[in-house]
């Protein structure tokens, strides 16, 4: 009895340790505005799909602080505040260099803090229909259970690539 619980407590042991590290990382992000939807990728194939609202003016490229859009380009995670307003957020790295340079053309500030993000406490009830209207300030917003499903994905320094 004792040998046939020994043998039982480590094949379960072993199982599940497969089972846990078992979940691959990605190794891209990309966001296709037109499509509201954003994938997670490793090594060229979607791992996940996840709807997503964007900024309240999503047509074009982030320019200006304050201007409601999601900027479009190549940018990376660079953090993560697990205390965030909206549950759980990532950082990305906007403005990039390039997008410096184009609000400085313009003599305007390019704004920054775009997040991918989950919902706040007083949308989060709205579940999967957050994504109804596009309501951000420029981030990229999923519901709190995909948003948990992502920061354990996504480690830092994953490229981000926003496409219009």
């Amino acid at each position: 009895m004792l040998l046939r619980t020994l043998l039982f407590s480590i094949l379960a042991v072993f199982i599940f340790s497969n089972i846990l590290f078992a979940e691959e990382f990605a190794d891209l992000i990309v966001v296709i505005k037109s499509k509201r939807v954003l994938f997670l990728m490793k090594e060229g194939k979607i791992l996940k799909a996840y709807r997503v609202a964007l900024g309240k003016s999503p047509v074009g490229k982030k320019t200006t602080q304050g201007d409601g859009k999601t900027p479009e380009g190549r940018y990376y995670i660079i953090g993560r505040n697990p205390n965030s307003n909206f549950y759980k957020s990532l950082k990305i790295s906007y403005p990039n260099e390039q997008d410096s340079q184009i609000a400085s053309s313009l003599g305007v500030n390019p704004g920054g803090g775009i997040m991918i993000h989950g919902l706040s406490k007083k949308v989060e009830y709205l579940g999967k229909y957050h994504i109804i209207e596009d309501w951000t300030e420029g981030c990229i917003a999923v519901t709190n259970e995909e948003m948990e499903e992502i920061w354990r994905l996504i480690p830092d320094g994953t490229p981000v690539e926003i496409l219009p």
